[in-house]
């Protein structure tokens, strides 16, 4: 039992001993005391004094005194007001310190037959395009929010939708067949993703020079665009994809192929995997299906082009097109089709989708249609948006190839880690410098995007993340590794077994502060937050760092109060390591 419903509990009995009045434990909400205010928690006494007849003054002082005398947890308080500040005595912080550090599962819930199953999908990337940075906070994101609801006691399926086929895909193809003379990945000495994504930067290259020159006969800007010649071409390669020709078909898959090869690459540096990958390719077919017998059913309506769109206006949207004139899918499309298979494939109880704000439309579109097609999941369908990843000189551009590739990313910042370290690695052999340096550098990566509260956009600034002060990632590791110097030192020299004192004010604040890990862990998934569980690790540190700051630890001479700050930093430690495990976040053992 926490404090927390420790103080509950006792607060409603004491108001039915004291005054016969009946209030649920639950109804009770205690509160962290104020600082500047004496007391670990306050009540507030406004809502009994009807049934108490009394001043707040006088109700607070009688709860606090019936609490002092029959809680052994609550040892002083004191009443402001209408406001009962109960102190916790320090034998109760010791116990729960004691609990703790026997519960190696300490604030997380694990599953069981009757836990919630819940799908979560991230990455999304096309297959024209290596992985950028948009695309690392996406699976950080999504990789961290999976730990996160697993950590709540779900069951936690983790899935990657490939956008493989599409107008896109043509684009990067079109272009390695006009200007790529037979070029691989191995000739090239090139990851596969990296040279595909090269091809569908010159396909854009090549598209506005031919727009410039039909702009120059006269032509506007969209008439140009709609008459280029190229973009004829990358549109006739698509209709022959979804007719199967042979050679498209077996380019397409050959392409598609190096870049999965260049995905797998970079998914293991950034340490994210999915259970389950499905392909836009396997799901568009299924959602043709629906969207055809939904028009069937006049659910939806054809145009005289022939293209399909579902008529949104009754809720408050707008028209959106599911089939092109042609025949050919859109996102849309695929969507619902890859919903289908997932909820055949698994009993999926709530299904959340990790996709930047810039598609919270496409989401509440997504939400009606499946419910107007008669699946009941799709009112309760997630959208875990998030903000945009930006840089100091603006947005990304793919086309333009202006984006900051994942890779290089992940290159500069473990450099970055190694020369902000170079002291401290010196002293270790070179592979141990080295794998220190990727996690310190990786753990600097992650926490800077995870620290933002997911639903902001963020300016991202690499040399902001890797300073071994403040909150970064380099700053909660190296409180980390210094515990865990400390207790090798004093496991070195025999210390650590033994009795346990009860602790002083600022011990307690930090059993506090890791008690508390157990409610960060429910809150993140509760708001569906990393940024809790990353700022909450933050704090921890912040109070070790002053608790080692102010009191000797291997020096304390008084034996029983040694063994309670070894036991106190040893818990410290495995919380932290707990916490940043959550984010995806490694911890060395020593820096």
């Amino acid at each position: 039992m926490t404090i927390e419903e420790v103080i509950s509990r006792g607060v409603s009995d004491s108001l039915k001993e004291l005054y016969g009045m009946e209030v649920a434990a639950e109804n009770v909400s205690p509160s962290p005391t104020r600082k500047g205010f004496e007391g670990d928690f306050t009540v507030m006494v406004f809502p009994y004094l009807k049934g108490s007849r009394k001043s707040p003054e006088a109700t607070g002082e009688e709860i606090g005194r019936w609490m002092a005398e029959n809680i052994p947890a609550i040892d002083g308080y004191n009443v402001v007001k209408g406001f009962l500040n109960l102190s916790v005595s320090p034998a109760w912080w010791r116990e729960v310190l004691d609990g703790i550090a026997v519960d190696d599962s300490f604030g997380l819930r694990k599953a069981d037959d009757s836990s919630p199953l819940v799908m979560v999908e991230y990455s999304s990337p096309n297959t024209n395009k290596p992985l950028h940075l948009g695309h690392v906070r996406n699976n950080l994101l999504g990789y961290s929010l999976s730990l996160i609801l697993e950590a709540n006691g779900n069951k936690v399926v983790k899935t990657n939708i490939v956008n493989d086929r599409g107008i896109h895909i043509c684009k990067s193809m079109l272009a390695w067949q006009k200007w790529g003379n037979g070029v691989t990945p191995e000739t090239a000495g090139m990851k596969g993703d990296h040279l595909i994504g090269d091809f569908y930067v010159a396909f854009d290259k090549h598209f506005k020079e031919e727009v410039s020159a039909l702009m120059a006969e006269g032509l506007s800007e969209e008439e140009a665009k709609a008459k280029s010649p190229l973009m004829a071409e990358a549109r006739e390669m698509l209709v022959k994809w979804e007719n199967n020709d042979p050679e498209v078909r077996k380019l397409w898959e050959t392409m598609n192929e190096w870049v999965y090869e260049g995905f797998d690459e970079t998914y293991r540096k950034l340490g994210v995997c999915f259970d389950k990958i499905y392909y836009e390719s396997q799901t568009y077919l299924e959602g043709k299906e629906l969207v055809l017998k939904g028009l069937e059913e006049g659910k939806m309506y054809r145009k005289e082009d022939g293209s399909v769109w579902a008529d949104l206006t009754g809720d408050g949207l707008d028209h959106k097109l599911l089939l092109r004139a042609d025949g050919t899918s859109v996102y849309m499309t695929q969507d619902i089709g890859t919903a289908k298979l997932r909820f055949r494939d698994y009993p999926i109880d709530k299904m959340v989708y990790v996709v930047g704000n810039e598609q919270n439309y496409h989401f509440q579109v997504l939400s009606i249609l499946l419910d107007r097609l008669g699946f009941k999941w799709g009112k309760d369908l997630k959208h875990f948006s998030y903000g945009m990843v930006e840089l100091p000189e603006g947005k990304m551009k793919s086309r333009e190839g202006t984006v900051v590739d994942a890779d290089d990313l992940i290159a500069t910042m473990v450099k970055s880690a190694a020369d902000m370290a170079a002291d401290r690695l010196a002293e270790m052999p070179a592979d141990e410098a080295a794998e220190v340096a990727r996690i310190v550098g990786m753990g600097a990566l992650k926490y800077f995007l995870l620290k933002v509260d997911p639903r902001k956009n963020m300016l991202f600034n690499p040399k902001e993340s890797i300073d071994f002060n403040g909150n970064t990632g380099p700053f909660i590791q190296y409180t980390y590794a210094r515990i865990r110097s400390v207790l090798r030192k004093a496991a070195e020299a025999g210390y650590g077994s033994g009795p346990v004192a009860d602790p002083n004010d600022k011990e307690a604040t930090l059993i506090r502060k890791i008690d508390d890990f157990r409610n960060a862990v429910a809150e993140a998934g509760k708001n569906y937050s990393p940024a809790l569980i990353a700022n909450y690790c933050y704090d921890l540190a912040k109070e070790y760092n002053q608790f080692y700051h102010d009191f000797s630890i291997l020096r304390e001479e008084d034996e029983a109060r040694r063994n309670l700050r070894l036991k106190l930093s040893e818990v410290t430690a495995r919380t932290l390591r707990t916490g940043l495990a959550l984010l995806g976040i490694e911890v060395p053992e020593r820096m």
